[in-house]
């Protein structure tokens, strides 16, 4: 015999003794086969359950990122514009500075005047509102800017003497401190 026909012949020789073996083992009692299925059943539940956990962490993951998508898209509606606000703002100063500084009876400063009336009108559409920061208010630090301290008899200390630059608000947000001038006690 040639070497290929011989390896052929022994590994049908074995395929046959493999058959012989299947068939030479014992069938399985109903008892075990039951317990068999038991055990199959038991483990396919547990995957299940997996499964199923695995499945509402996913559904749950999905629904906060979609809570969190449309937060983020609220925020960018409702604080998209404060880049062009925070460079509009020194025009602002000093559209007010000019009528500060200049006498009334110019008539450039009615023009002024309107187009600083304008672009208040206007920032006031898209939510920019400056803080109110009389002399006497309370000096806070989450909303003003302390550029110098004085002391002052007339104001209590730790409240605003004076603003050097109007602070401002986009929707409730702080968008720039009030620069401000605040009291301090006396020395004695």
């Amino acid at each position: 015999m040639d070497k290929k026909k011989h390896d052929a012949h022994q590994h049908d020789k074995k395929a046959e003794g493999a058959q012989d073996h299947v068939e030479l083992a014992q069938p399985l009692s109903d008892a075990d086969r039951i317990k068999e299925l038991e055990e199959a059943l038991a483990a396919k539940g547990l995957e299940s359950a997996s499964n199923w956990d695995k499945y509402l962490r996913e559904r749950a993951d999905l629904e906060n990122y979609r809570k969190r998508v449309q937060k983020e898209k609220e925020e960018i509606l409702k604080y998209g514009n404060e880049q062009i606000v925070l460079e509009l703002l020194p025009s602002l100063d000093n559209l007010e500075r000019a009528i500060d500084h200049a006498s009334e009876d110019d008539p450039i400063v009615e023009g002024v005047k309107l187009t600083l009336n304008m672009l208040v009108s206007t920032l006031k559409k898209f939510g920019v509102t400056a803080l109110e920061t009389p002399p006497g208010t309370p000096f806070d630090p989450a909303f003003h800017q302390a550029m110098t301290q004085v002391p002052s008899e007339e104001q209590e200390p730790n409240t605003i003497v004076n603003v050097f630059q109007k602070g401002y608000l986009l929707n409730d947000r702080l968008l720039r401190p009030a620069m401000v001038t605040v009291a301090v006690k006396p020395a004695a």
